[in-house]
């Protein structure tokens, strides 16, 4: 069995992530850091085989990478699309993926690490990223400013009631441009939204230009999306 430790300051990533790992037998979520400082008490305290952690959300890379290597353990970095994957590996990470990367992708990934091999995520794939770009655009067209608005905020965190009052409306009212929402995108429940919407670079801008801020990936407000 396969102890992992998923790190990252998006709840939502998070959540997604670990959904995707979870399912397999052989592995089994241990824990989830969602500040830097829980990373070595969740190191010592369950000891897991395998950390998966978002670049930037641990300030020494190399430090971790010293962390871990005491329980002989192993790192995957989750590394922006476009970012070179040799720095992260000369300082000791053993495997690299993008923020884009696949559930059997991920999975491969992890697997790989675990028997002591280097993975690194092709990240050549502008075909793709093209193609997301498309998706991403014929969907925004498909929403208006206040459904964008509504995306942002499932994004950052919040609850159908925090929604409303951030728009000075009632929750049941909320609960219906949410359906639609999920009709013209073509999800079935808030998660996968919110995980849509960061695969989705352009989707993801509008709609934290419609809310007033920062497209993720990004630091979020740290709240449950489930």
């Amino acid at each position: 069995m396969l102890k992992l430790v998923v790190a990252d300051k998006q709840p939502v990533f998070r959540a997604g992530i670990a959904k995707v790992l979870a399912v397999e037998d052989e592995m089994r979520i241990v824990a989830q850091a969602q500040t830097p400082d829980q990373i070595p008490m969740a190191l010592e305290r369950f000891r897991p085989n395998v950390i998966v952690c978002s670049v930037g959300f641990y300030p020494d890379v190399h430090e971790l990478t010293q962390a871990i290597a005491k329980i002989k353990a192993r790192l995957v970095l989750i590394a922006e699309a476009g970012e070179n994957a040799a720095p992260f590996l000369s300082q000791g990470a053993h495997g690299v993926v993008y923020r884009n990367v696949t559930g059997p992708s991920l999975l491969e990934c992890v697997r790989a690490v675990s028997r002591g091999e280097t993975y690194v995520q092709d990240n050549a794939v502008p075909s793709e990223v093209s193609e997301n770009d498309m998706v991403g655009a014929r969907v925004v067209d498909r929403l208006t400013n206040k459904e964008l608005r509504i995306v942002a905020l499932i994004v950052q965190g919040y609850k159908n009631k925090e929604i409303a009052t951030e728009l000075g409306t009632t929750e049941q009212v909320i609960k219906n441009y949410l359906r639609n929402v999920y009709d013209k995108i073509g999800v079935s429940d808030r998660l996968e939204l919110a995980l849509f919407t960061i695969h989705h670079r352009i989707l993801a801008e509008a709609a934290a230009a419609s809310a007033g801020t920062v497209a993720p990936p990004a630091d979020v407000k740290a709240a449950n999306v489930s």
